[in-house]
């Protein structure tokens, strides 16, 4: 399963990793986010029915099936991924996977270790060469009673690969650039590209446990004193300041920031006012 996942950098620089095209133009792009969830809103990449090239939307985290007569049907989060086992027999991803494949940006995921009690030691699972991930995913449009369409996706996930296995016996699929044109081509309806639909290369993969105890403490802080507060995570005081404050101003992280990692630190600190941590050591 997949149930949580990063995407860092803005519209255009995600377009042009992907070489899409934002549909709208003024596509209104959701800030990067460390704790991607579902229902939220996210960019995906498919190809244009009209042109054929490739564009770039924002749809609904969770398929909602076309023939879907009522949303109150679709329990909880059964549908943000789709089994790569199942993805043709199924009636929810049958026809999706004939021709409506897409990509979805992302730099991590984040899975759960199985052992131990609660809380679970959570990881991070990113590229070792620090690029984006394109995961292979379905899409669908869905009309409502009152004519309004809502677009939605889901995540194909498939057995884990040896670096995975140890932590969860699934993982989402990644394409390698080389095969998205593959992919997302929705005129290729008859032989599908079934064998896209395999685990991706350990090696070129790396591990890392992400740092619990911060949202420990900032739930025991509340608690003790009833208001909520916020946490930083980082290697020195001075950036540990940085990370508080990203935890205090962005809402998506709600409320802990972990700044340890090199590659976070030079995706956020030039968008941090030097004002607000100026003289902090």
């Amino acid at each position: 399963m997949c149930g949580r996942y990063v995407r860092k950098g803005d519209k255009q620089k995600l377009a042009e990793h992907f070489h899409a095209q934002p549909n709208p133009a003024e596509l209104a792009m959701p800030d990067a986010d460390y704790n991607v969830a579902p229902t939220t809103q996210q960019p995906i990449i498919r190809q244009s029915r009209e042109s054929g090239e490739r564009e770039m939307v924002l749809a609904r985290w969770g398929l909602i099936p076309f023939f879907t007569k009522d949303l109150s049907k679709i329990k909880g989060l059964s549908t943000i991924n789709a089994r790569a086992e199942s993805i043709t027999k199924a009636s929810t991803w049958r026809e999706p996977m004939k021709k409506r494949r897409c990509i979805i940006p992302a730099h991590a995921f984040y899975e759960w270790g199985k052992a131990g009690k609660p809380p679970k030691q959570p990881y991070a699972f990113e590229l070792s060469n620090g690029n984006p991930i394109g995961f292979a995913g379905l899409w669908d449009a869905w009309k409502d009673k009152g004519g309004h369409w809502l677009q939605s996706f889901a995540i194909v996930t498939t057995e884990a690969n040896e670096l995975m296995a140890p932590i969860h016996p699934r993982m989402p699929v990644i394409l390698h650039p080389r095969d998205y044109d593959r992919w997302l081509d929705r005129e290729e309806t008859e032989r599908l590209p079934i064998d896209l639909l395999r685990p991706f290369e350990s090696d070129e993969f790396s591990k890392r446990e992400v740092e619990p105890l911060a949202r420990e403490l900032r739930e025991r802080v509340h608690r003790w004193v009833g208001i909520p507060t916020c946490v930083g995570i980082a290697p020195t005081k001075t950036l540990a300041k940085v990370a508080n404050f990203i935890a205090k101003k962005r809402p998506q992280y709600r409320g802990v920031f972990d700044l340890r990692s090199a590659s976070v630190r030079a995706e956020l600190l030039h968008t941090v006012p030097v004002d607000e941590v100026w003289g902090i050591g």
